[in-house]
C-alpha cells in the first residue's frame, strides 16, 4: 500500500460532529475558499492558479473533508465558479456553504446589502456559478447595514421555505445580533474569526451559541496563514501589493516577531504528534467545546495535505497550559 493510499483511508474515516441543531454531520476541518478567488479584488490574497485551486478542492475531498465554505464575494464570484468547477468532477459530493450580503457593482467596488431583493439576486447567481439547485447553509456574511438585519433574515427565511437552501446562518454577528436574527427563525450557525491570536468570541459569543445549541465554524484558525509555519519574516515583510495581509498588523512589528516565535513553540509541539504548526493552531480552536469546525484555507492540493491532520489531534492539557503561557507574554 502506497503512503498516499494509507493517508487517504485514513482521513476517511475522520471523525463528524452535527452542526448545531440540523441533520448535518460535518467534519472537524472544511475547505475554505477565501484565497482562492485570486487577486483581482479588494481583499485578494495576491494570484492565484484555477487549475491549483480545483486541485486543492479535489484532494480535500479526497482526505475526507465533506464541506466547502465560500463567498459570493469571494474573487467577486470567482471562488464560487471554481468550486462549481470541481463539485462537476467530483463522484461524492461535499456539503457546500456560501455567503451573502457583500456586493459589488461594474468598477468592482464593494459594498454592503442585506435589502431582501439583494439577498435574492445573490441567491440566485450563487447557485448559477455553484451549479446546484440547493445551497446547504446560507450566511449573511456580515451583519451590515445594522437595520436591514432583520429585512435580510426574513429573506433568508424565504429562500428556505422555498427550498432554494437547506439551513441558513449568520457570520461576524455579535450576541445581539443573533438575538434580533433568532426572534424571527432560529440560527442553524454562526461563523465567527477565531484563532489563538484572535479571542474576543470566548468571552460572550461562544458561550452563548453553546446555550442556543448553534453551531460554530471558525474562520482563519491560522490566522491567514501566519500560523502555518511557511510564513517567514522576509515573507510578511515583502507580501505582494496585491495581498490584503500587508496592512495586517500581526504582519507587522512587534507583533510579527512574536507570533513567529510562537510558530517555534507550535512547531516544537507539533513534533511530537508528527503534526505541523498550523494542525496544531486548528486543534487549539477545535478544542473548546462551543466549537463545531474550523474552516481551513488551501490555494495548492500541499497545502491540504499539510493541515487536515488537524480534525484527528488532540493537545495534551500541558501543551494547551504551554501555549497559554506564551500568548499571555505576547505584547499587545
Amino acid at each position: 500500500m502506497t503512503l498516499k493510499t494509507s493517508i487517504t483511508k485514513y482521513y476517511l474515516i475522520m471523525e463528524k460532529r452535527r452542526l448545531g441543531t440540523t441533520d448535518m454531520e460535518i467534519t472537524p476541518v472544511g475547505f475554505g475558499c477565501w484565497a482562492i478567488g485570486g487577486a483581482n479584488w479588494a481583499y485578494g490574497w495576491g494570484s492565484q492558479s484555477d487549475r491549483d485551486a480545483v486541485e486543492a478542492i479535489e484532494k480535500a475531498v479526497e482526505l475526507g473533508i465533506n464541506w466547502i465554505d465560500t463567498a459570493a464575494v469571494y474573487g467577486l464570484g470567482h471562488a464560487e465558479e471554481l468550486v462549481g468547477k470541481a463539485l462537476r468532477g467530483l463522484d461524492e459530493k461535499p456539503f457546500v456553504f456560501t455567503k451573502c450580503g457583500l456586493v459589488w457593482d461594474d468598477s468592482r467596488a464593494i459594498s454592503n446589502n442585506l435589502k431582501a431583493g439583494s439577498i435574492r439576486r445573490e441567491c440566485e447567481a450563487s447557485l448559477k456559478r455553484l451549479g446546484t439547485d440547493c445551497i446547504d447553509l446560507y450566511q449573511i456574511h456580515w451583519p451590515n447595514p445594522d437595520d436591514e438585519i432583520e429585512e435580510g433574515w426574513h429573506e433568508m427565511a424565504r429562500l428556505q421555505e422555498e427550498g432554494l437552501v437547506r439551513y441558513i446562518g449568520v457570520s461576524n454577528f455579535s450576541v445581539a445580533q443573533m438575538e434580533r436574527a433568532a426572534s424571527i427563525v432560529p440560527i442553524a450557525s454562526l461563523q465567527p474569526p477565531y484563532s489563538m491570536l484572535r479571542r474576543a468570541i470566548e468571552t460572550e459569543i461562544l458561550p452563548y451559541c453553546e446555550q442556543h445549541d448553534i453551531g460554530v465554524i471558525v474562520y482563519s484558525p491560522m490566522l491567514s496563514g501566519m500560523l502555518t509555519g511557511a510564513m517567514t519574516r522576509e515573507r510578511a515583510l515583502n507580501l505582494p501589493a496585491d495581498d490584503w495581509r500587508r496592512n495586517n498588523k500581526e504582519f507587522q512589528e512587534p507583533r510579527l516577531s512574536a507570533n513567529l516565535e510562537l510558530v517555534e513553540l507550535l512547531s516544537r509541539i507539533g513534533k511530537q504528534h508528527d503534526a505541523s504548526p498550523g494542525e496544531v493552531a486548528i486543534a487549539w480552536t477545535l478544542r473548546h467545546p462551543a466549537v463545531t469546525a474550523a474552516i481551513v484555507g488551501g490555494r495548492t492540493a500541499a497545502q491540504v495535505e499539510g493541515t487536515t491532520g488537524a480534525a484527528d489531534l488532540a493537545l495534551s492539557e500541558r501543551e494547551i497550559a504551554e501555549i497559554e503561557a506564551y500568548l499571555a507574554s505576547m505584547p499587545a
